[in-house]
């Protein structure tokens, strides 16, 4: 039996809007309209929400917006947004930062500076939230969340709140294998002291290795497909570059030139035109060397 979200639109008062489109929530500017878009400010208002739908509604976590793909057709669910209390970011002692799911990852990067404190600066580069880099262990420059987090706290679709250390996650490349069940609220992580000055160059020097190997300023959702890490020695863009034709484009959306696992949006491209660009780049692939690709990037349909 489907929940009535209008009667819940008048508990939750702003909080909830029906029929919202998520067109400029995400960075490729795709996209059609959910059912319900749910802006959760806290976590009692979270949880009192989650016990409300129970598991009668199909969610979507949306962070930043910045690996997603959404369909232009409606989505047949509620897509949640963590908002104000969830972008805190504190030091809990000496070593440690504890972050909101919600807090971007820059802005954790730039604390762990302003505090003198190393192992963060990758996250300069990676655009996204906490929640979001957990979930598929996000990373760059041969650094990854696991190699800093301490443990997370979550909330289950039923309202209970769990934390999980994380020696006790299965964490692999851009995976985390924990379940989808889960939203994340916030997590613990470990740094180490270190010079502001030192660490500031680092920063620089990463994001001047990124501004050259990357696209920025345009509508991308970063990495589209995984490293085939187990299959291959090559990196993705090595196998895209040797087999597809990098000028194939499907209505607006292209392969970008500076890197060819990034996917643009030259203007007004629609879902299906990027999802067939995807598909065209992983059949080719696949037709060459015989290497499925899995996407990077989620879609939501």
């Amino acid at each position: 039996m489907k929940i009535d979200l209008k009667e819940l639109v008048l508990e939750f008062n702003n909080n909830l809007k029906l029929d919202y489109d998520l067109k400029k929530k995400n960075w490729f500017n795709i996209g059609g309209k959910t059912k319900a878009f749910y802006k959760a400010g806290d976590l009692k208002e979270l949880i009192k929400f989650l016990k409300k739908i129970q598991d009668k509604e199909k969610i979507f976590i949306l962070g930043a917006g910045s690996n997603t793909l959404i369909s232009d057709n409606k989505f047949d669910g509620v897509v949640i947004k963590l908002t104000q209390n969830f972008n805190n970011i504190s030091l809990h002692s000496e070593e440690i930062i504890v972050a909101g799911s919600a807090v971007t990852d820059k802005s954790l990067s730039e604390f762990a500076m302003e505090n003198s404190l190393g192992g963060f600066e990758f996250l300069s580069c990676i655009p996204g939230t906490v929640g979001g880099g957990i979930k598929m262990n996000a990373g760059c420059f041969q650094r990854e969340f696991k190699d800093i987090l301490i443990s997370i706290q979550a909330v289950n679709k039923s309202g209970q709140v769990i934390t999980i250390p994380a020696k006790d996650i299965n964490f692999k490349y851009r995976d985390s294998g924990l379940s989808e069940d889960l939203i994340f609220l916030s997590a613990s992580f470990r740094g180490f002291k270190k010079d502001k000055s030192l660490i500031e160059n680092e920063i620089r020097l990463l994001k001047e290795k990124k501004e050259q190997a990357q696209p920025t300023k345009i509508r991308t959702s970063g990495s589209t497909f995984k490293n085939p890490i187990d299959k291959s020695n090559k990196k993705v863009w090595q196998l895209i570059k040797e087999s597809v034709p990098l000028e194939k484009s499907f209505g607006d959306a292209s392969i970008s030139e500076k890197h060819c696992n990034f996917f643009v949006n030259k203007g007004n491209a629609k879902f299906e035109d990027m999802k067939k660009l995807i598909n065209f780049v992983s059949d080719s692939v696949f037709k060459k060397t015989g290497i499925k690709l899995e996407t990077e990037i989620k879609i939501l349909e």
